[in-house]
């Protein structure tokens, strides 16, 4: 697929992973109803138009608006409005065939974590803790259709380098292989991508957020 393809997939699935409104599509993009106090709405464009972004950010003045587009921070942070700015550092949309992503042998859990998973409406869950309930690491992933989007993967930092990133990432690959989804979606950092490409992943292109202070 291609970037714009890649992007409305991956808004698909990240929409329904959160549980937000379904997206409405617009002449840019996408905006999606996030309806939180610090998240109200969320745009993302397929192709980085400078014009639109100058258009939205212009004419949105209201705080807890996002913003993603597929930009370097470099060249996103000059087409922003007054009262934005940039949310994070640079982000990458990345793809993986899901037969790639799942181990023949997924790993096992460490000495010393459990692991939980559940699926509810299309969307995988997977929690570790440590065996006295401690959180150590998460992720869910949502299948639409053939794609599935992995999403909020994250692991304590007491409890990095010890594989559980792996971990979630080869249990949710497996969990949306079995539901029929063959190629796999996310969203890295710099660091998330060093490590995603040693499993298989590749970047797509960049995708840089900003939002409304």
């Amino acid at each position: 697929m291609n970037t714009a393809e890649a992007i409305q997939a991956w808004v698909s699935g990240w929409s329904a992973s959160r549980g937000t409104a379904d997206p409405a599509a617009t002449a840019w993009g996408f905006t999606i109803d996030v309806g939180l106090p610090g998240h109200v709405v969320r745009h993302v464009l397929t192709t980085a138009d400078d014009a639109a972004i100058r258009k939205i950010t212009e004419d949105t003045t209201a705080p807890g608006v996002w913003l993603k587009a597929p930009a370097s921070p470099e060249a996103l942070e000059p087409w922003l409005g007054l009262g934005w700015s940039l949310a994070g550092g640079p982000g990458f949309l990345m793809s993986a065939p899901l037969s790639a992503a799942c181990p023949d042998a997924p790993p096992k859990t460490a000495d010393g974590y459990r692991l939980r998973s559940w699926t509810r409406a299309g969307v995988t869950h997977v929690l570790v803790r440590t065996t006295d309930g401690a959180f150590a690491a998460r992720g869910q992933i949502a299948v639409v259709g053939p794609t599935a989007v992995v999403d909020q993967v994250e692991t304590d930092p007491a409890h990095q380098r010890r594989g559980l990133g792996r971990l979630v990432m080869h249990t949710l690959a497996n969990a949306a292989a079995g539901q029929g989804a063959t190629e796999g979606l996310l969203v890295a950092t710099s660091e998330g991508r060093a490590l995603y490409e040693t499993e298989g992943w590749h970047a797509l292109a960049p995708l840089t957020g900003a939002m409304r202070n």
